[in-house]
């Protein structure tokens, strides 16, 4: 269980930090639940690391999505819906989950958020092409292993200085869009047109099969009902990984990071990847895990800094988001060899969901 106070307080951030300007239906909802305590109060039977406002949201949408002629589903793009948040939505929000609280509360005890954001794919390609390649992967807490695939999608980076930049395959099922621009002194990426990965293989507590229709349906549900683009991508990916699946390994991030990196073959280079991974474990732990595997490692991380990069390059508090300032992601590149970390870079900020980069010096 999660107390009450502690999920209220999730729920204000959530909506001043991540939901404001982004998704004004979960900025709504999310707002006004934090001043709830009866809707509120349903995401305490979550456990403490994963009792996070969009899981809340994502239980509240895979309801809508089993009932889609209810009213509520007028305000959900994702199905169908074609109304901003008005003075009605809370009320029906509010009377649709209380009604349902046991539901509700079944869905976060046992299910966690799995964002399947196919977009950060394009954060994390020019990390990767920093690494000489072929490569092996292994990304940690990869749900359905979506970004495994990041070789096979098509990119479109819009830049200032340079216009479009193209790079991945020209008839990929999946294209990707993202801004990129630099910061005061930063230099444009080197965005070559391929990366190899020759091994794919994904570390999770309950990786997600896309072959399950509840699974599937649940994975839907964590994406945010009124951006129905992400739904899109999502879908697209999810078809073009069916046909090609990696390998997948069930266990700890930190306990069973071993086990799952010695299915990289040994004279391929190891990239571990996580993306909004570490929110749900230490990193201290983990990156001592990285730095104990044995062999060379080069871990390409997208988190916000003081859950990610903070472990390996301290005293970085530019990284830090202002106390007003919306949450952004920090990309990083770090490499241990011999049982030590060598180096560790931060990259880029970054749109959490993958729209914008922002290169840094």
């Amino acid at each position: 269980m999660t107390s009450l106070d502690l999920v209220r307080q999730r729920l204000a951030s959530f909506a001043q930090r991540e939901a404001h300007g982004v998704s004004p239906l979960y900025e709504h909802l999310a707002s006004r639940a934090a001043g709830d305590d009866e809707v509120a109060g349903l995401l305490t039977a979550a456990p403490e690391r994963f009792a996070h406002p969009t899981l809340l949201l994502a239980a509240a949408h895979r309801l809508v999505q089993a009932e889609p002629f209810h009213r509520l589903s007028d305000y959900y793009p994702s199905l169908g819906g074609s109304c901003g948040p008005d003075e009605r939505t809370w009320p029906l929000f509010r009377e649709f989950v209380l009604e349902r609280a046991d539901k509700v509360r079944d869905l976060v005890s046992r299910r966690t958020t799995q964002t399947n954001e196919v977009r950060r794919a394009a954060l994390l390609y020019p990390a990767l092409a920093q690494v000489k390649g072929p490569v092996g992967l292994l990304e940690v807490g990869c749900s359905a292993g979506l970004l495994l695939n990041l070789d096979r999608y098509g990119y479109r980076y819009q830049t200032q200085q340079a216009g479009q930049l193209a790079a991945g395959p020209a008839k990929a099922s999946v294209g990707l869009h993202c801004a990129l621009e630099l910061a005061p002194g930063a230099e444009l990426p080197k965005i070559p047109k391929s990366v190899r990965v020759e091994a794919r293989v994904g570390l999770d507590r309950a990786p997600a099969d896309l072959t399950d229709e509840d699974t599937y349906a649940w994975l839907e549900a964590c994406v945010w009902a009124d951006q129905p683009e992400r739904l899109r991508l999502f879908g697209a990916a999810a078809a073009a990984q069916r046909k090609s699946p990696p390998e997948f390994v069930t266990g700890d991030a930190v306990a069973d990071l071993g086990r799952a990196a010695a299915r990289v073959p040994e004279p391929l280079p190891l990239v571990v990847i996580t993306s909004s991974t570490l929110a749900y474990l230490s990193g201290e732990e983990f990156t001592r895990a990285l730095a104990g595997l044995g062999r060379p490692v080069w871990w390409v991380s997208h988190e916000g800094y003081a859950e990610g990069l903070a472990h390996v390059l301290p005293g970085r508090d530019d990284l830090l988001p202002g106390p007003d300032e919306p949450a952004f992601g920090v990309l990083g590149l770090a490499h241990f060899a011999d049982g030590a970390l060598r180096r560790a870079r931060a990259l880029a900020r970054t749109a959490l969901h993958g729209q914008r980069l922002v290169w840094l010096p």
